[in-house]
This record gives structure tokens, C-alpha cells and sequence, in this order.
């Protein structure tokens, strides 16, 4: 059984990955480079409608009052309906990207959960194989799901952050901060997003062990882009170093929903 449910994960990763690679198609996105962030982005977007949703609905401890958001649907819908009729291009800054698709993820994940509330758990949403490949986010003529936003586009932009930036509406996830990103806060918003969740309870660190969220076993890859092992990359943040060598497991991922109730 054991080995039935591994072959089974495997093949759903596999899936995933191969789904968003065909469905990011045709939507413009730029990669980090090795220059430093714009100190001065001007913002082509305006995305004070969801700033205003996430300060009224989202809890300073991450969790999200989905009762009063779906009070609120017509202006979430509004703003997904904003992003999708704005979609980007090669002209916008690599700030002004991220950040857009950071809030396509965690508006559409929020709208996702409104529609379908109550639920348990994301993964009680209907889906032919998982919520994350239901094909429900428009950006322009194209309908994505939201593997295609997170494996076809942001992780292919590399920055590792995005992995503290967005949130999958679960306790185990980095938890959902209540102001939108823009093109002028993205920098300064993920390092906030990365030092609170890496010192937060969703591990356990000390200087000889470390009990990690899954989410640095899943998108290890990502993290080695730039830092030599997992300890490097989690030390940049930690407020304790955790030595080299240390003994590192994991911690099981809890899929319950983030909501206040």
C-alpha cells in the first residue's frame, strides 16, 4: 500500500509539472537575473482593491475569515476579473510580474475556497485529479489552474521566495500576509513572508536538528538555485543557525483549512 501511494504521488507530481508546462504557454514572464531589485518600480497595476479585502479578511496570525470574503464576492470578483483583462507583458518589470502572479495565485486560491465554502480542506474542492489542476483562473484568452501559475510560471522565474509568498489555503502553509504585493513591495514583502514562516512553529529549529516543512523537501530544487544545501537557505533567515551537518526531517503537511472558525 505504502509503495502504491508513493508511485501514486509521484505520478500526480508528474502530472502537474507536465500540465503547466503546456498551459503557461503564450504568457509573457521574465526569470531573475543577477542584478539587484529596482529601488524605484513604478507600479502598472493597481492593486489596492485586494490590499483592502486582505487587511478586512485576513487575521495577523495568516488565518482568513472566508465567511466575511464571501460577503465580499462581487469585489473579489471584481479583482480577478482585473487581473485576468490585465494580463502581462515583456514591457513590465520583472518586480511588476512577480508580484502579479503571486496575487493571481492567492486571490484565485481564495476565490476557489469562497465558491465551494464550507469546506474542510482545498482538497475537498472537486477536481478530476486535485484541486490544483482545476482549470478555473482566466489571464487573458488562456484558462490556467493553479499548478500552471505556481510550476508553469513562478517557480520558472526563479526566485525561491514565491514558495513563502503564496498560499495554498492550508495550516501547514506560509501564511497568507494581509497586504497585496506590488511591484515596488515584492522584495521587501517576500523576505518578510520568508523570516515569518521559517521562525514560525511550521518548523521546529535548533542548532544540531531541524524539523522542516515539507515544502523544503517538495521545491528542494529551487532553494539549491542558490544556496549550496537547505541549511544554507534556511540560515539566511533563521533566528537560530542551524549547524552544518545537523540532523534534518520533515514535518507532515496539514491540508485543514486556514480559516478563522
Amino acid at each position: 500500500m505504502k509503495k502504491q501511494t508513493k508511485f501514486l504521488g509521484i505520478a500526480i507530481i508528474g502530472i502537474l509539472m507536465l500540465h503547466s508546462c503546456v498551459s503557461s504557454k503564450g504568457i509573457d514572464y521574465k526569470t531573475k537575473n543577477e542584478q539587484e531589485y529596482k529601488v524605484e518600480t513604478e507600479n502598472k497595476l493597481d492593486h489596492s482593491a485586494w490590499d483592502k479585502l486582505l487587511k478586512k479578511h485576513v487575521k495577523d496570525d495568516g488565518l482568513v475569515d472566508y465567511k466575511g470574503f464571501k460577503s465580499d464576492g462581487d469585489q473579489l470578483n471584481a479583482y480577478v476579473t482585473y487581473l485576468s483583462e490585465n494580463k502581462p507583458n515583456e514591457n513590465w518589470a520583472f518586480e511588476e510580474q512577480l508580484a502579479y502572479f503571486i496575487n493571481v495565485y492567492n486571490a484565485n486560491t481564495i476565490k476557489l475556497i469562497v465558491d465551494n465554502y464550507p469546506v474542510k480542506s482545498i482538497k475537498d474542492v472537486g477536481a478530476t485529479i486535485s484541486p490544483f489542476l482545476k482549470k478555473f483562473i482566466r489571464i487573458g484568452k488562456k484558462e490556467l489552474s493553479l499548478a500552471d501559475v505556481e510550476k508553469g510560471i513562478l517557480q520558472k522565474m526563479n526566485e525561491p521566495r514565491i514558495h513563502f509568498a503564496i498560499n495554498c489555503a492550508s495550516i501547514s502553509c506560509p501564511k497568507l500576509l494581509n497586504e497585496a504585493y506590488t511591484a515596488e513591495n515584492v522584495n521587501q514583502l517576500m523576505d518578510k513572508a520568508a523570516k515569518e514562516f521559517i521562525n514560525s512553529k511550521k518548523n521546529a529549529i535548533s542548532e544540531d536538528k531541524a524539523e522542516l516543512s515539507e515544502i523544503f523537501k517538495w521545491y528542494k530544487k529551487d532553494f539549491l538555485k542558490q544556496s549550496e544545501s537547505i541549511i544554507d537557505y534556511i540560515n539566511q533567515y533563521a533566528e537560530t543557525k542551524i549547524n552544518k551537518g545537523a540532523e534534518i526531517t520533515f514535518i507532515d503537511y496539514n491540508w485543514k483549512l486556514n480559516d478563522v472558525d
